[in-house]
């Protein structure tokens, strides 16, 4: 039974990593783990925290003493649509090993468009020895990354070590060393400018939908590669793929790397699987390490009950 130390644990994620993390997670508590079946009608009102992902929708209703609910992942569009949210503190999970992750997925697709990787694969299946002869340097190139939180900031600051132009936009103005960066006034010039746009916007009512047409005719058409290219790993539902799919197919996109879809998993017939000009991955640039996670957990109650704050509360007036 829960009671004033339990915490509960709901995670969507591979069963085997979540109960192999939780043989020494959390010592001291009560740990109700919604994954085992034991659980599903235990009373939930008196446990004080609660780690989520995609959590089940009658969780908030049954778990009413909750004094804080932690994202699973640095996402939490899962945690914020839904229902009986608790007015308490959302804290997103930020992580090194997180953030480098989804670092090392730009930069590689980055590099993929840059080192003509389509382009090589299709020859290698062909045994053809041909090189292309054009070849762009990083600093030709200007990337854009749209989002600028923890990971966004992290993944500029390292496309700019490797040599990329770099452009960072936010809906409100942020300071990066070394990055120019635009806010929500100055869209239009930023696009223009932008040769491989990058998507790492949080899911929120303004965001949604906000990769479409309209977006892409904003890049620039003129730049090394070729054609503007798109990369999003941040949320699917920030990109309109009806859109997306045509303007990949009519040359508005020269090319994109998708890790997030608006639908998950990919449907088997969507056109994206088969398109050349297409690298897809199955929401994995950075995925949560579930031993990570629980430390990153630990740690914060820790400061709750050490008369601490908290860190990296979600803003609920603009939801990340």
């Amino acid at each position: 039974m829960a009671d004033a130390n339990s915490i509960i644990i709901d995670l969507k994620f591979s069963r085997d990593e979540v109960v192999s993390a939780l043989e020494n997670a959390f010592p001291g508590r009560t740990v109700i783990d919604m994954g085992n079946p034991s659980s599903a009608w235990q009373d939930l009102s008196k446990a004080a925290y609660a780690v989520v992902w995609k959590p089940d929708p009658l969780l908030f209703k049954r778990a009413t003493g909750l004094k804080a609910v932690f994202s699973g992942g640095a996402g939490v569009d899962h945690v914020m649509t839904t229902p009986d949210l608790p007015d308490v503190p959302v804290v997103r999970f930020v992580d090194r090993s997180l953030t480098d992750r989804m670092s090392e997925w730009v930069v590689w697709q980055c590099l993929h468009h840059l080192r003509h990787g389509f382009v090589y694969a299709r020859q290698q299946e062909r045994r053809t020895w041909a090189e292309v002869k054009r070849q762009p340097e990083a600093r030709d190139v200007t990337v854009g990354v749209m989002g600028l939180g923890v990971l966004g900031a992290d993944a500029a600051q390292k496309l700019k070590t490797m040599g990329f132009s770099v452009l960072g936009w936010s809906r409100r103005k942020k300071q990066l060393d070394g990055i120019e960066t635009y806010d929500a006034s100055d869209l239009e010039e930023f696009l223009a400018r932008t040769d491989i746009l990058v998507g790492l916007l949080p899911l929120t009512p303004e965001t949604r939908g906000m990769f479409d047409r309209a977006i892409f005719e904003k890049l620039n058409r003129h730049g090394a590669l070729g054609g503007p290219i798109f990369l999003n790993a941040g949320r699917g539902g920030s990109q309109v793929e009806s859109d997306l799919i045509a303007c990949l197919s009519d040359g508005t996109l020269k090319a994109a790397s998708l890790d997030v879809f608006e639908r998950e998993p990919l449907a088997v017939d969507s056109p994206l699987w088969a398109m050349e000009n297409v690298v897809v991955t199955p929401h994995a640039a950075a995925a949560s390490e579930v031993r990570a996670l629980f430390r990153h957990v630990q740690e914060q109650i820790s400061r709750i009950e050490a008369g601490k704050p908290l860190e990296n509360i979600v803003d609920r007036s603009v939801g990340y």
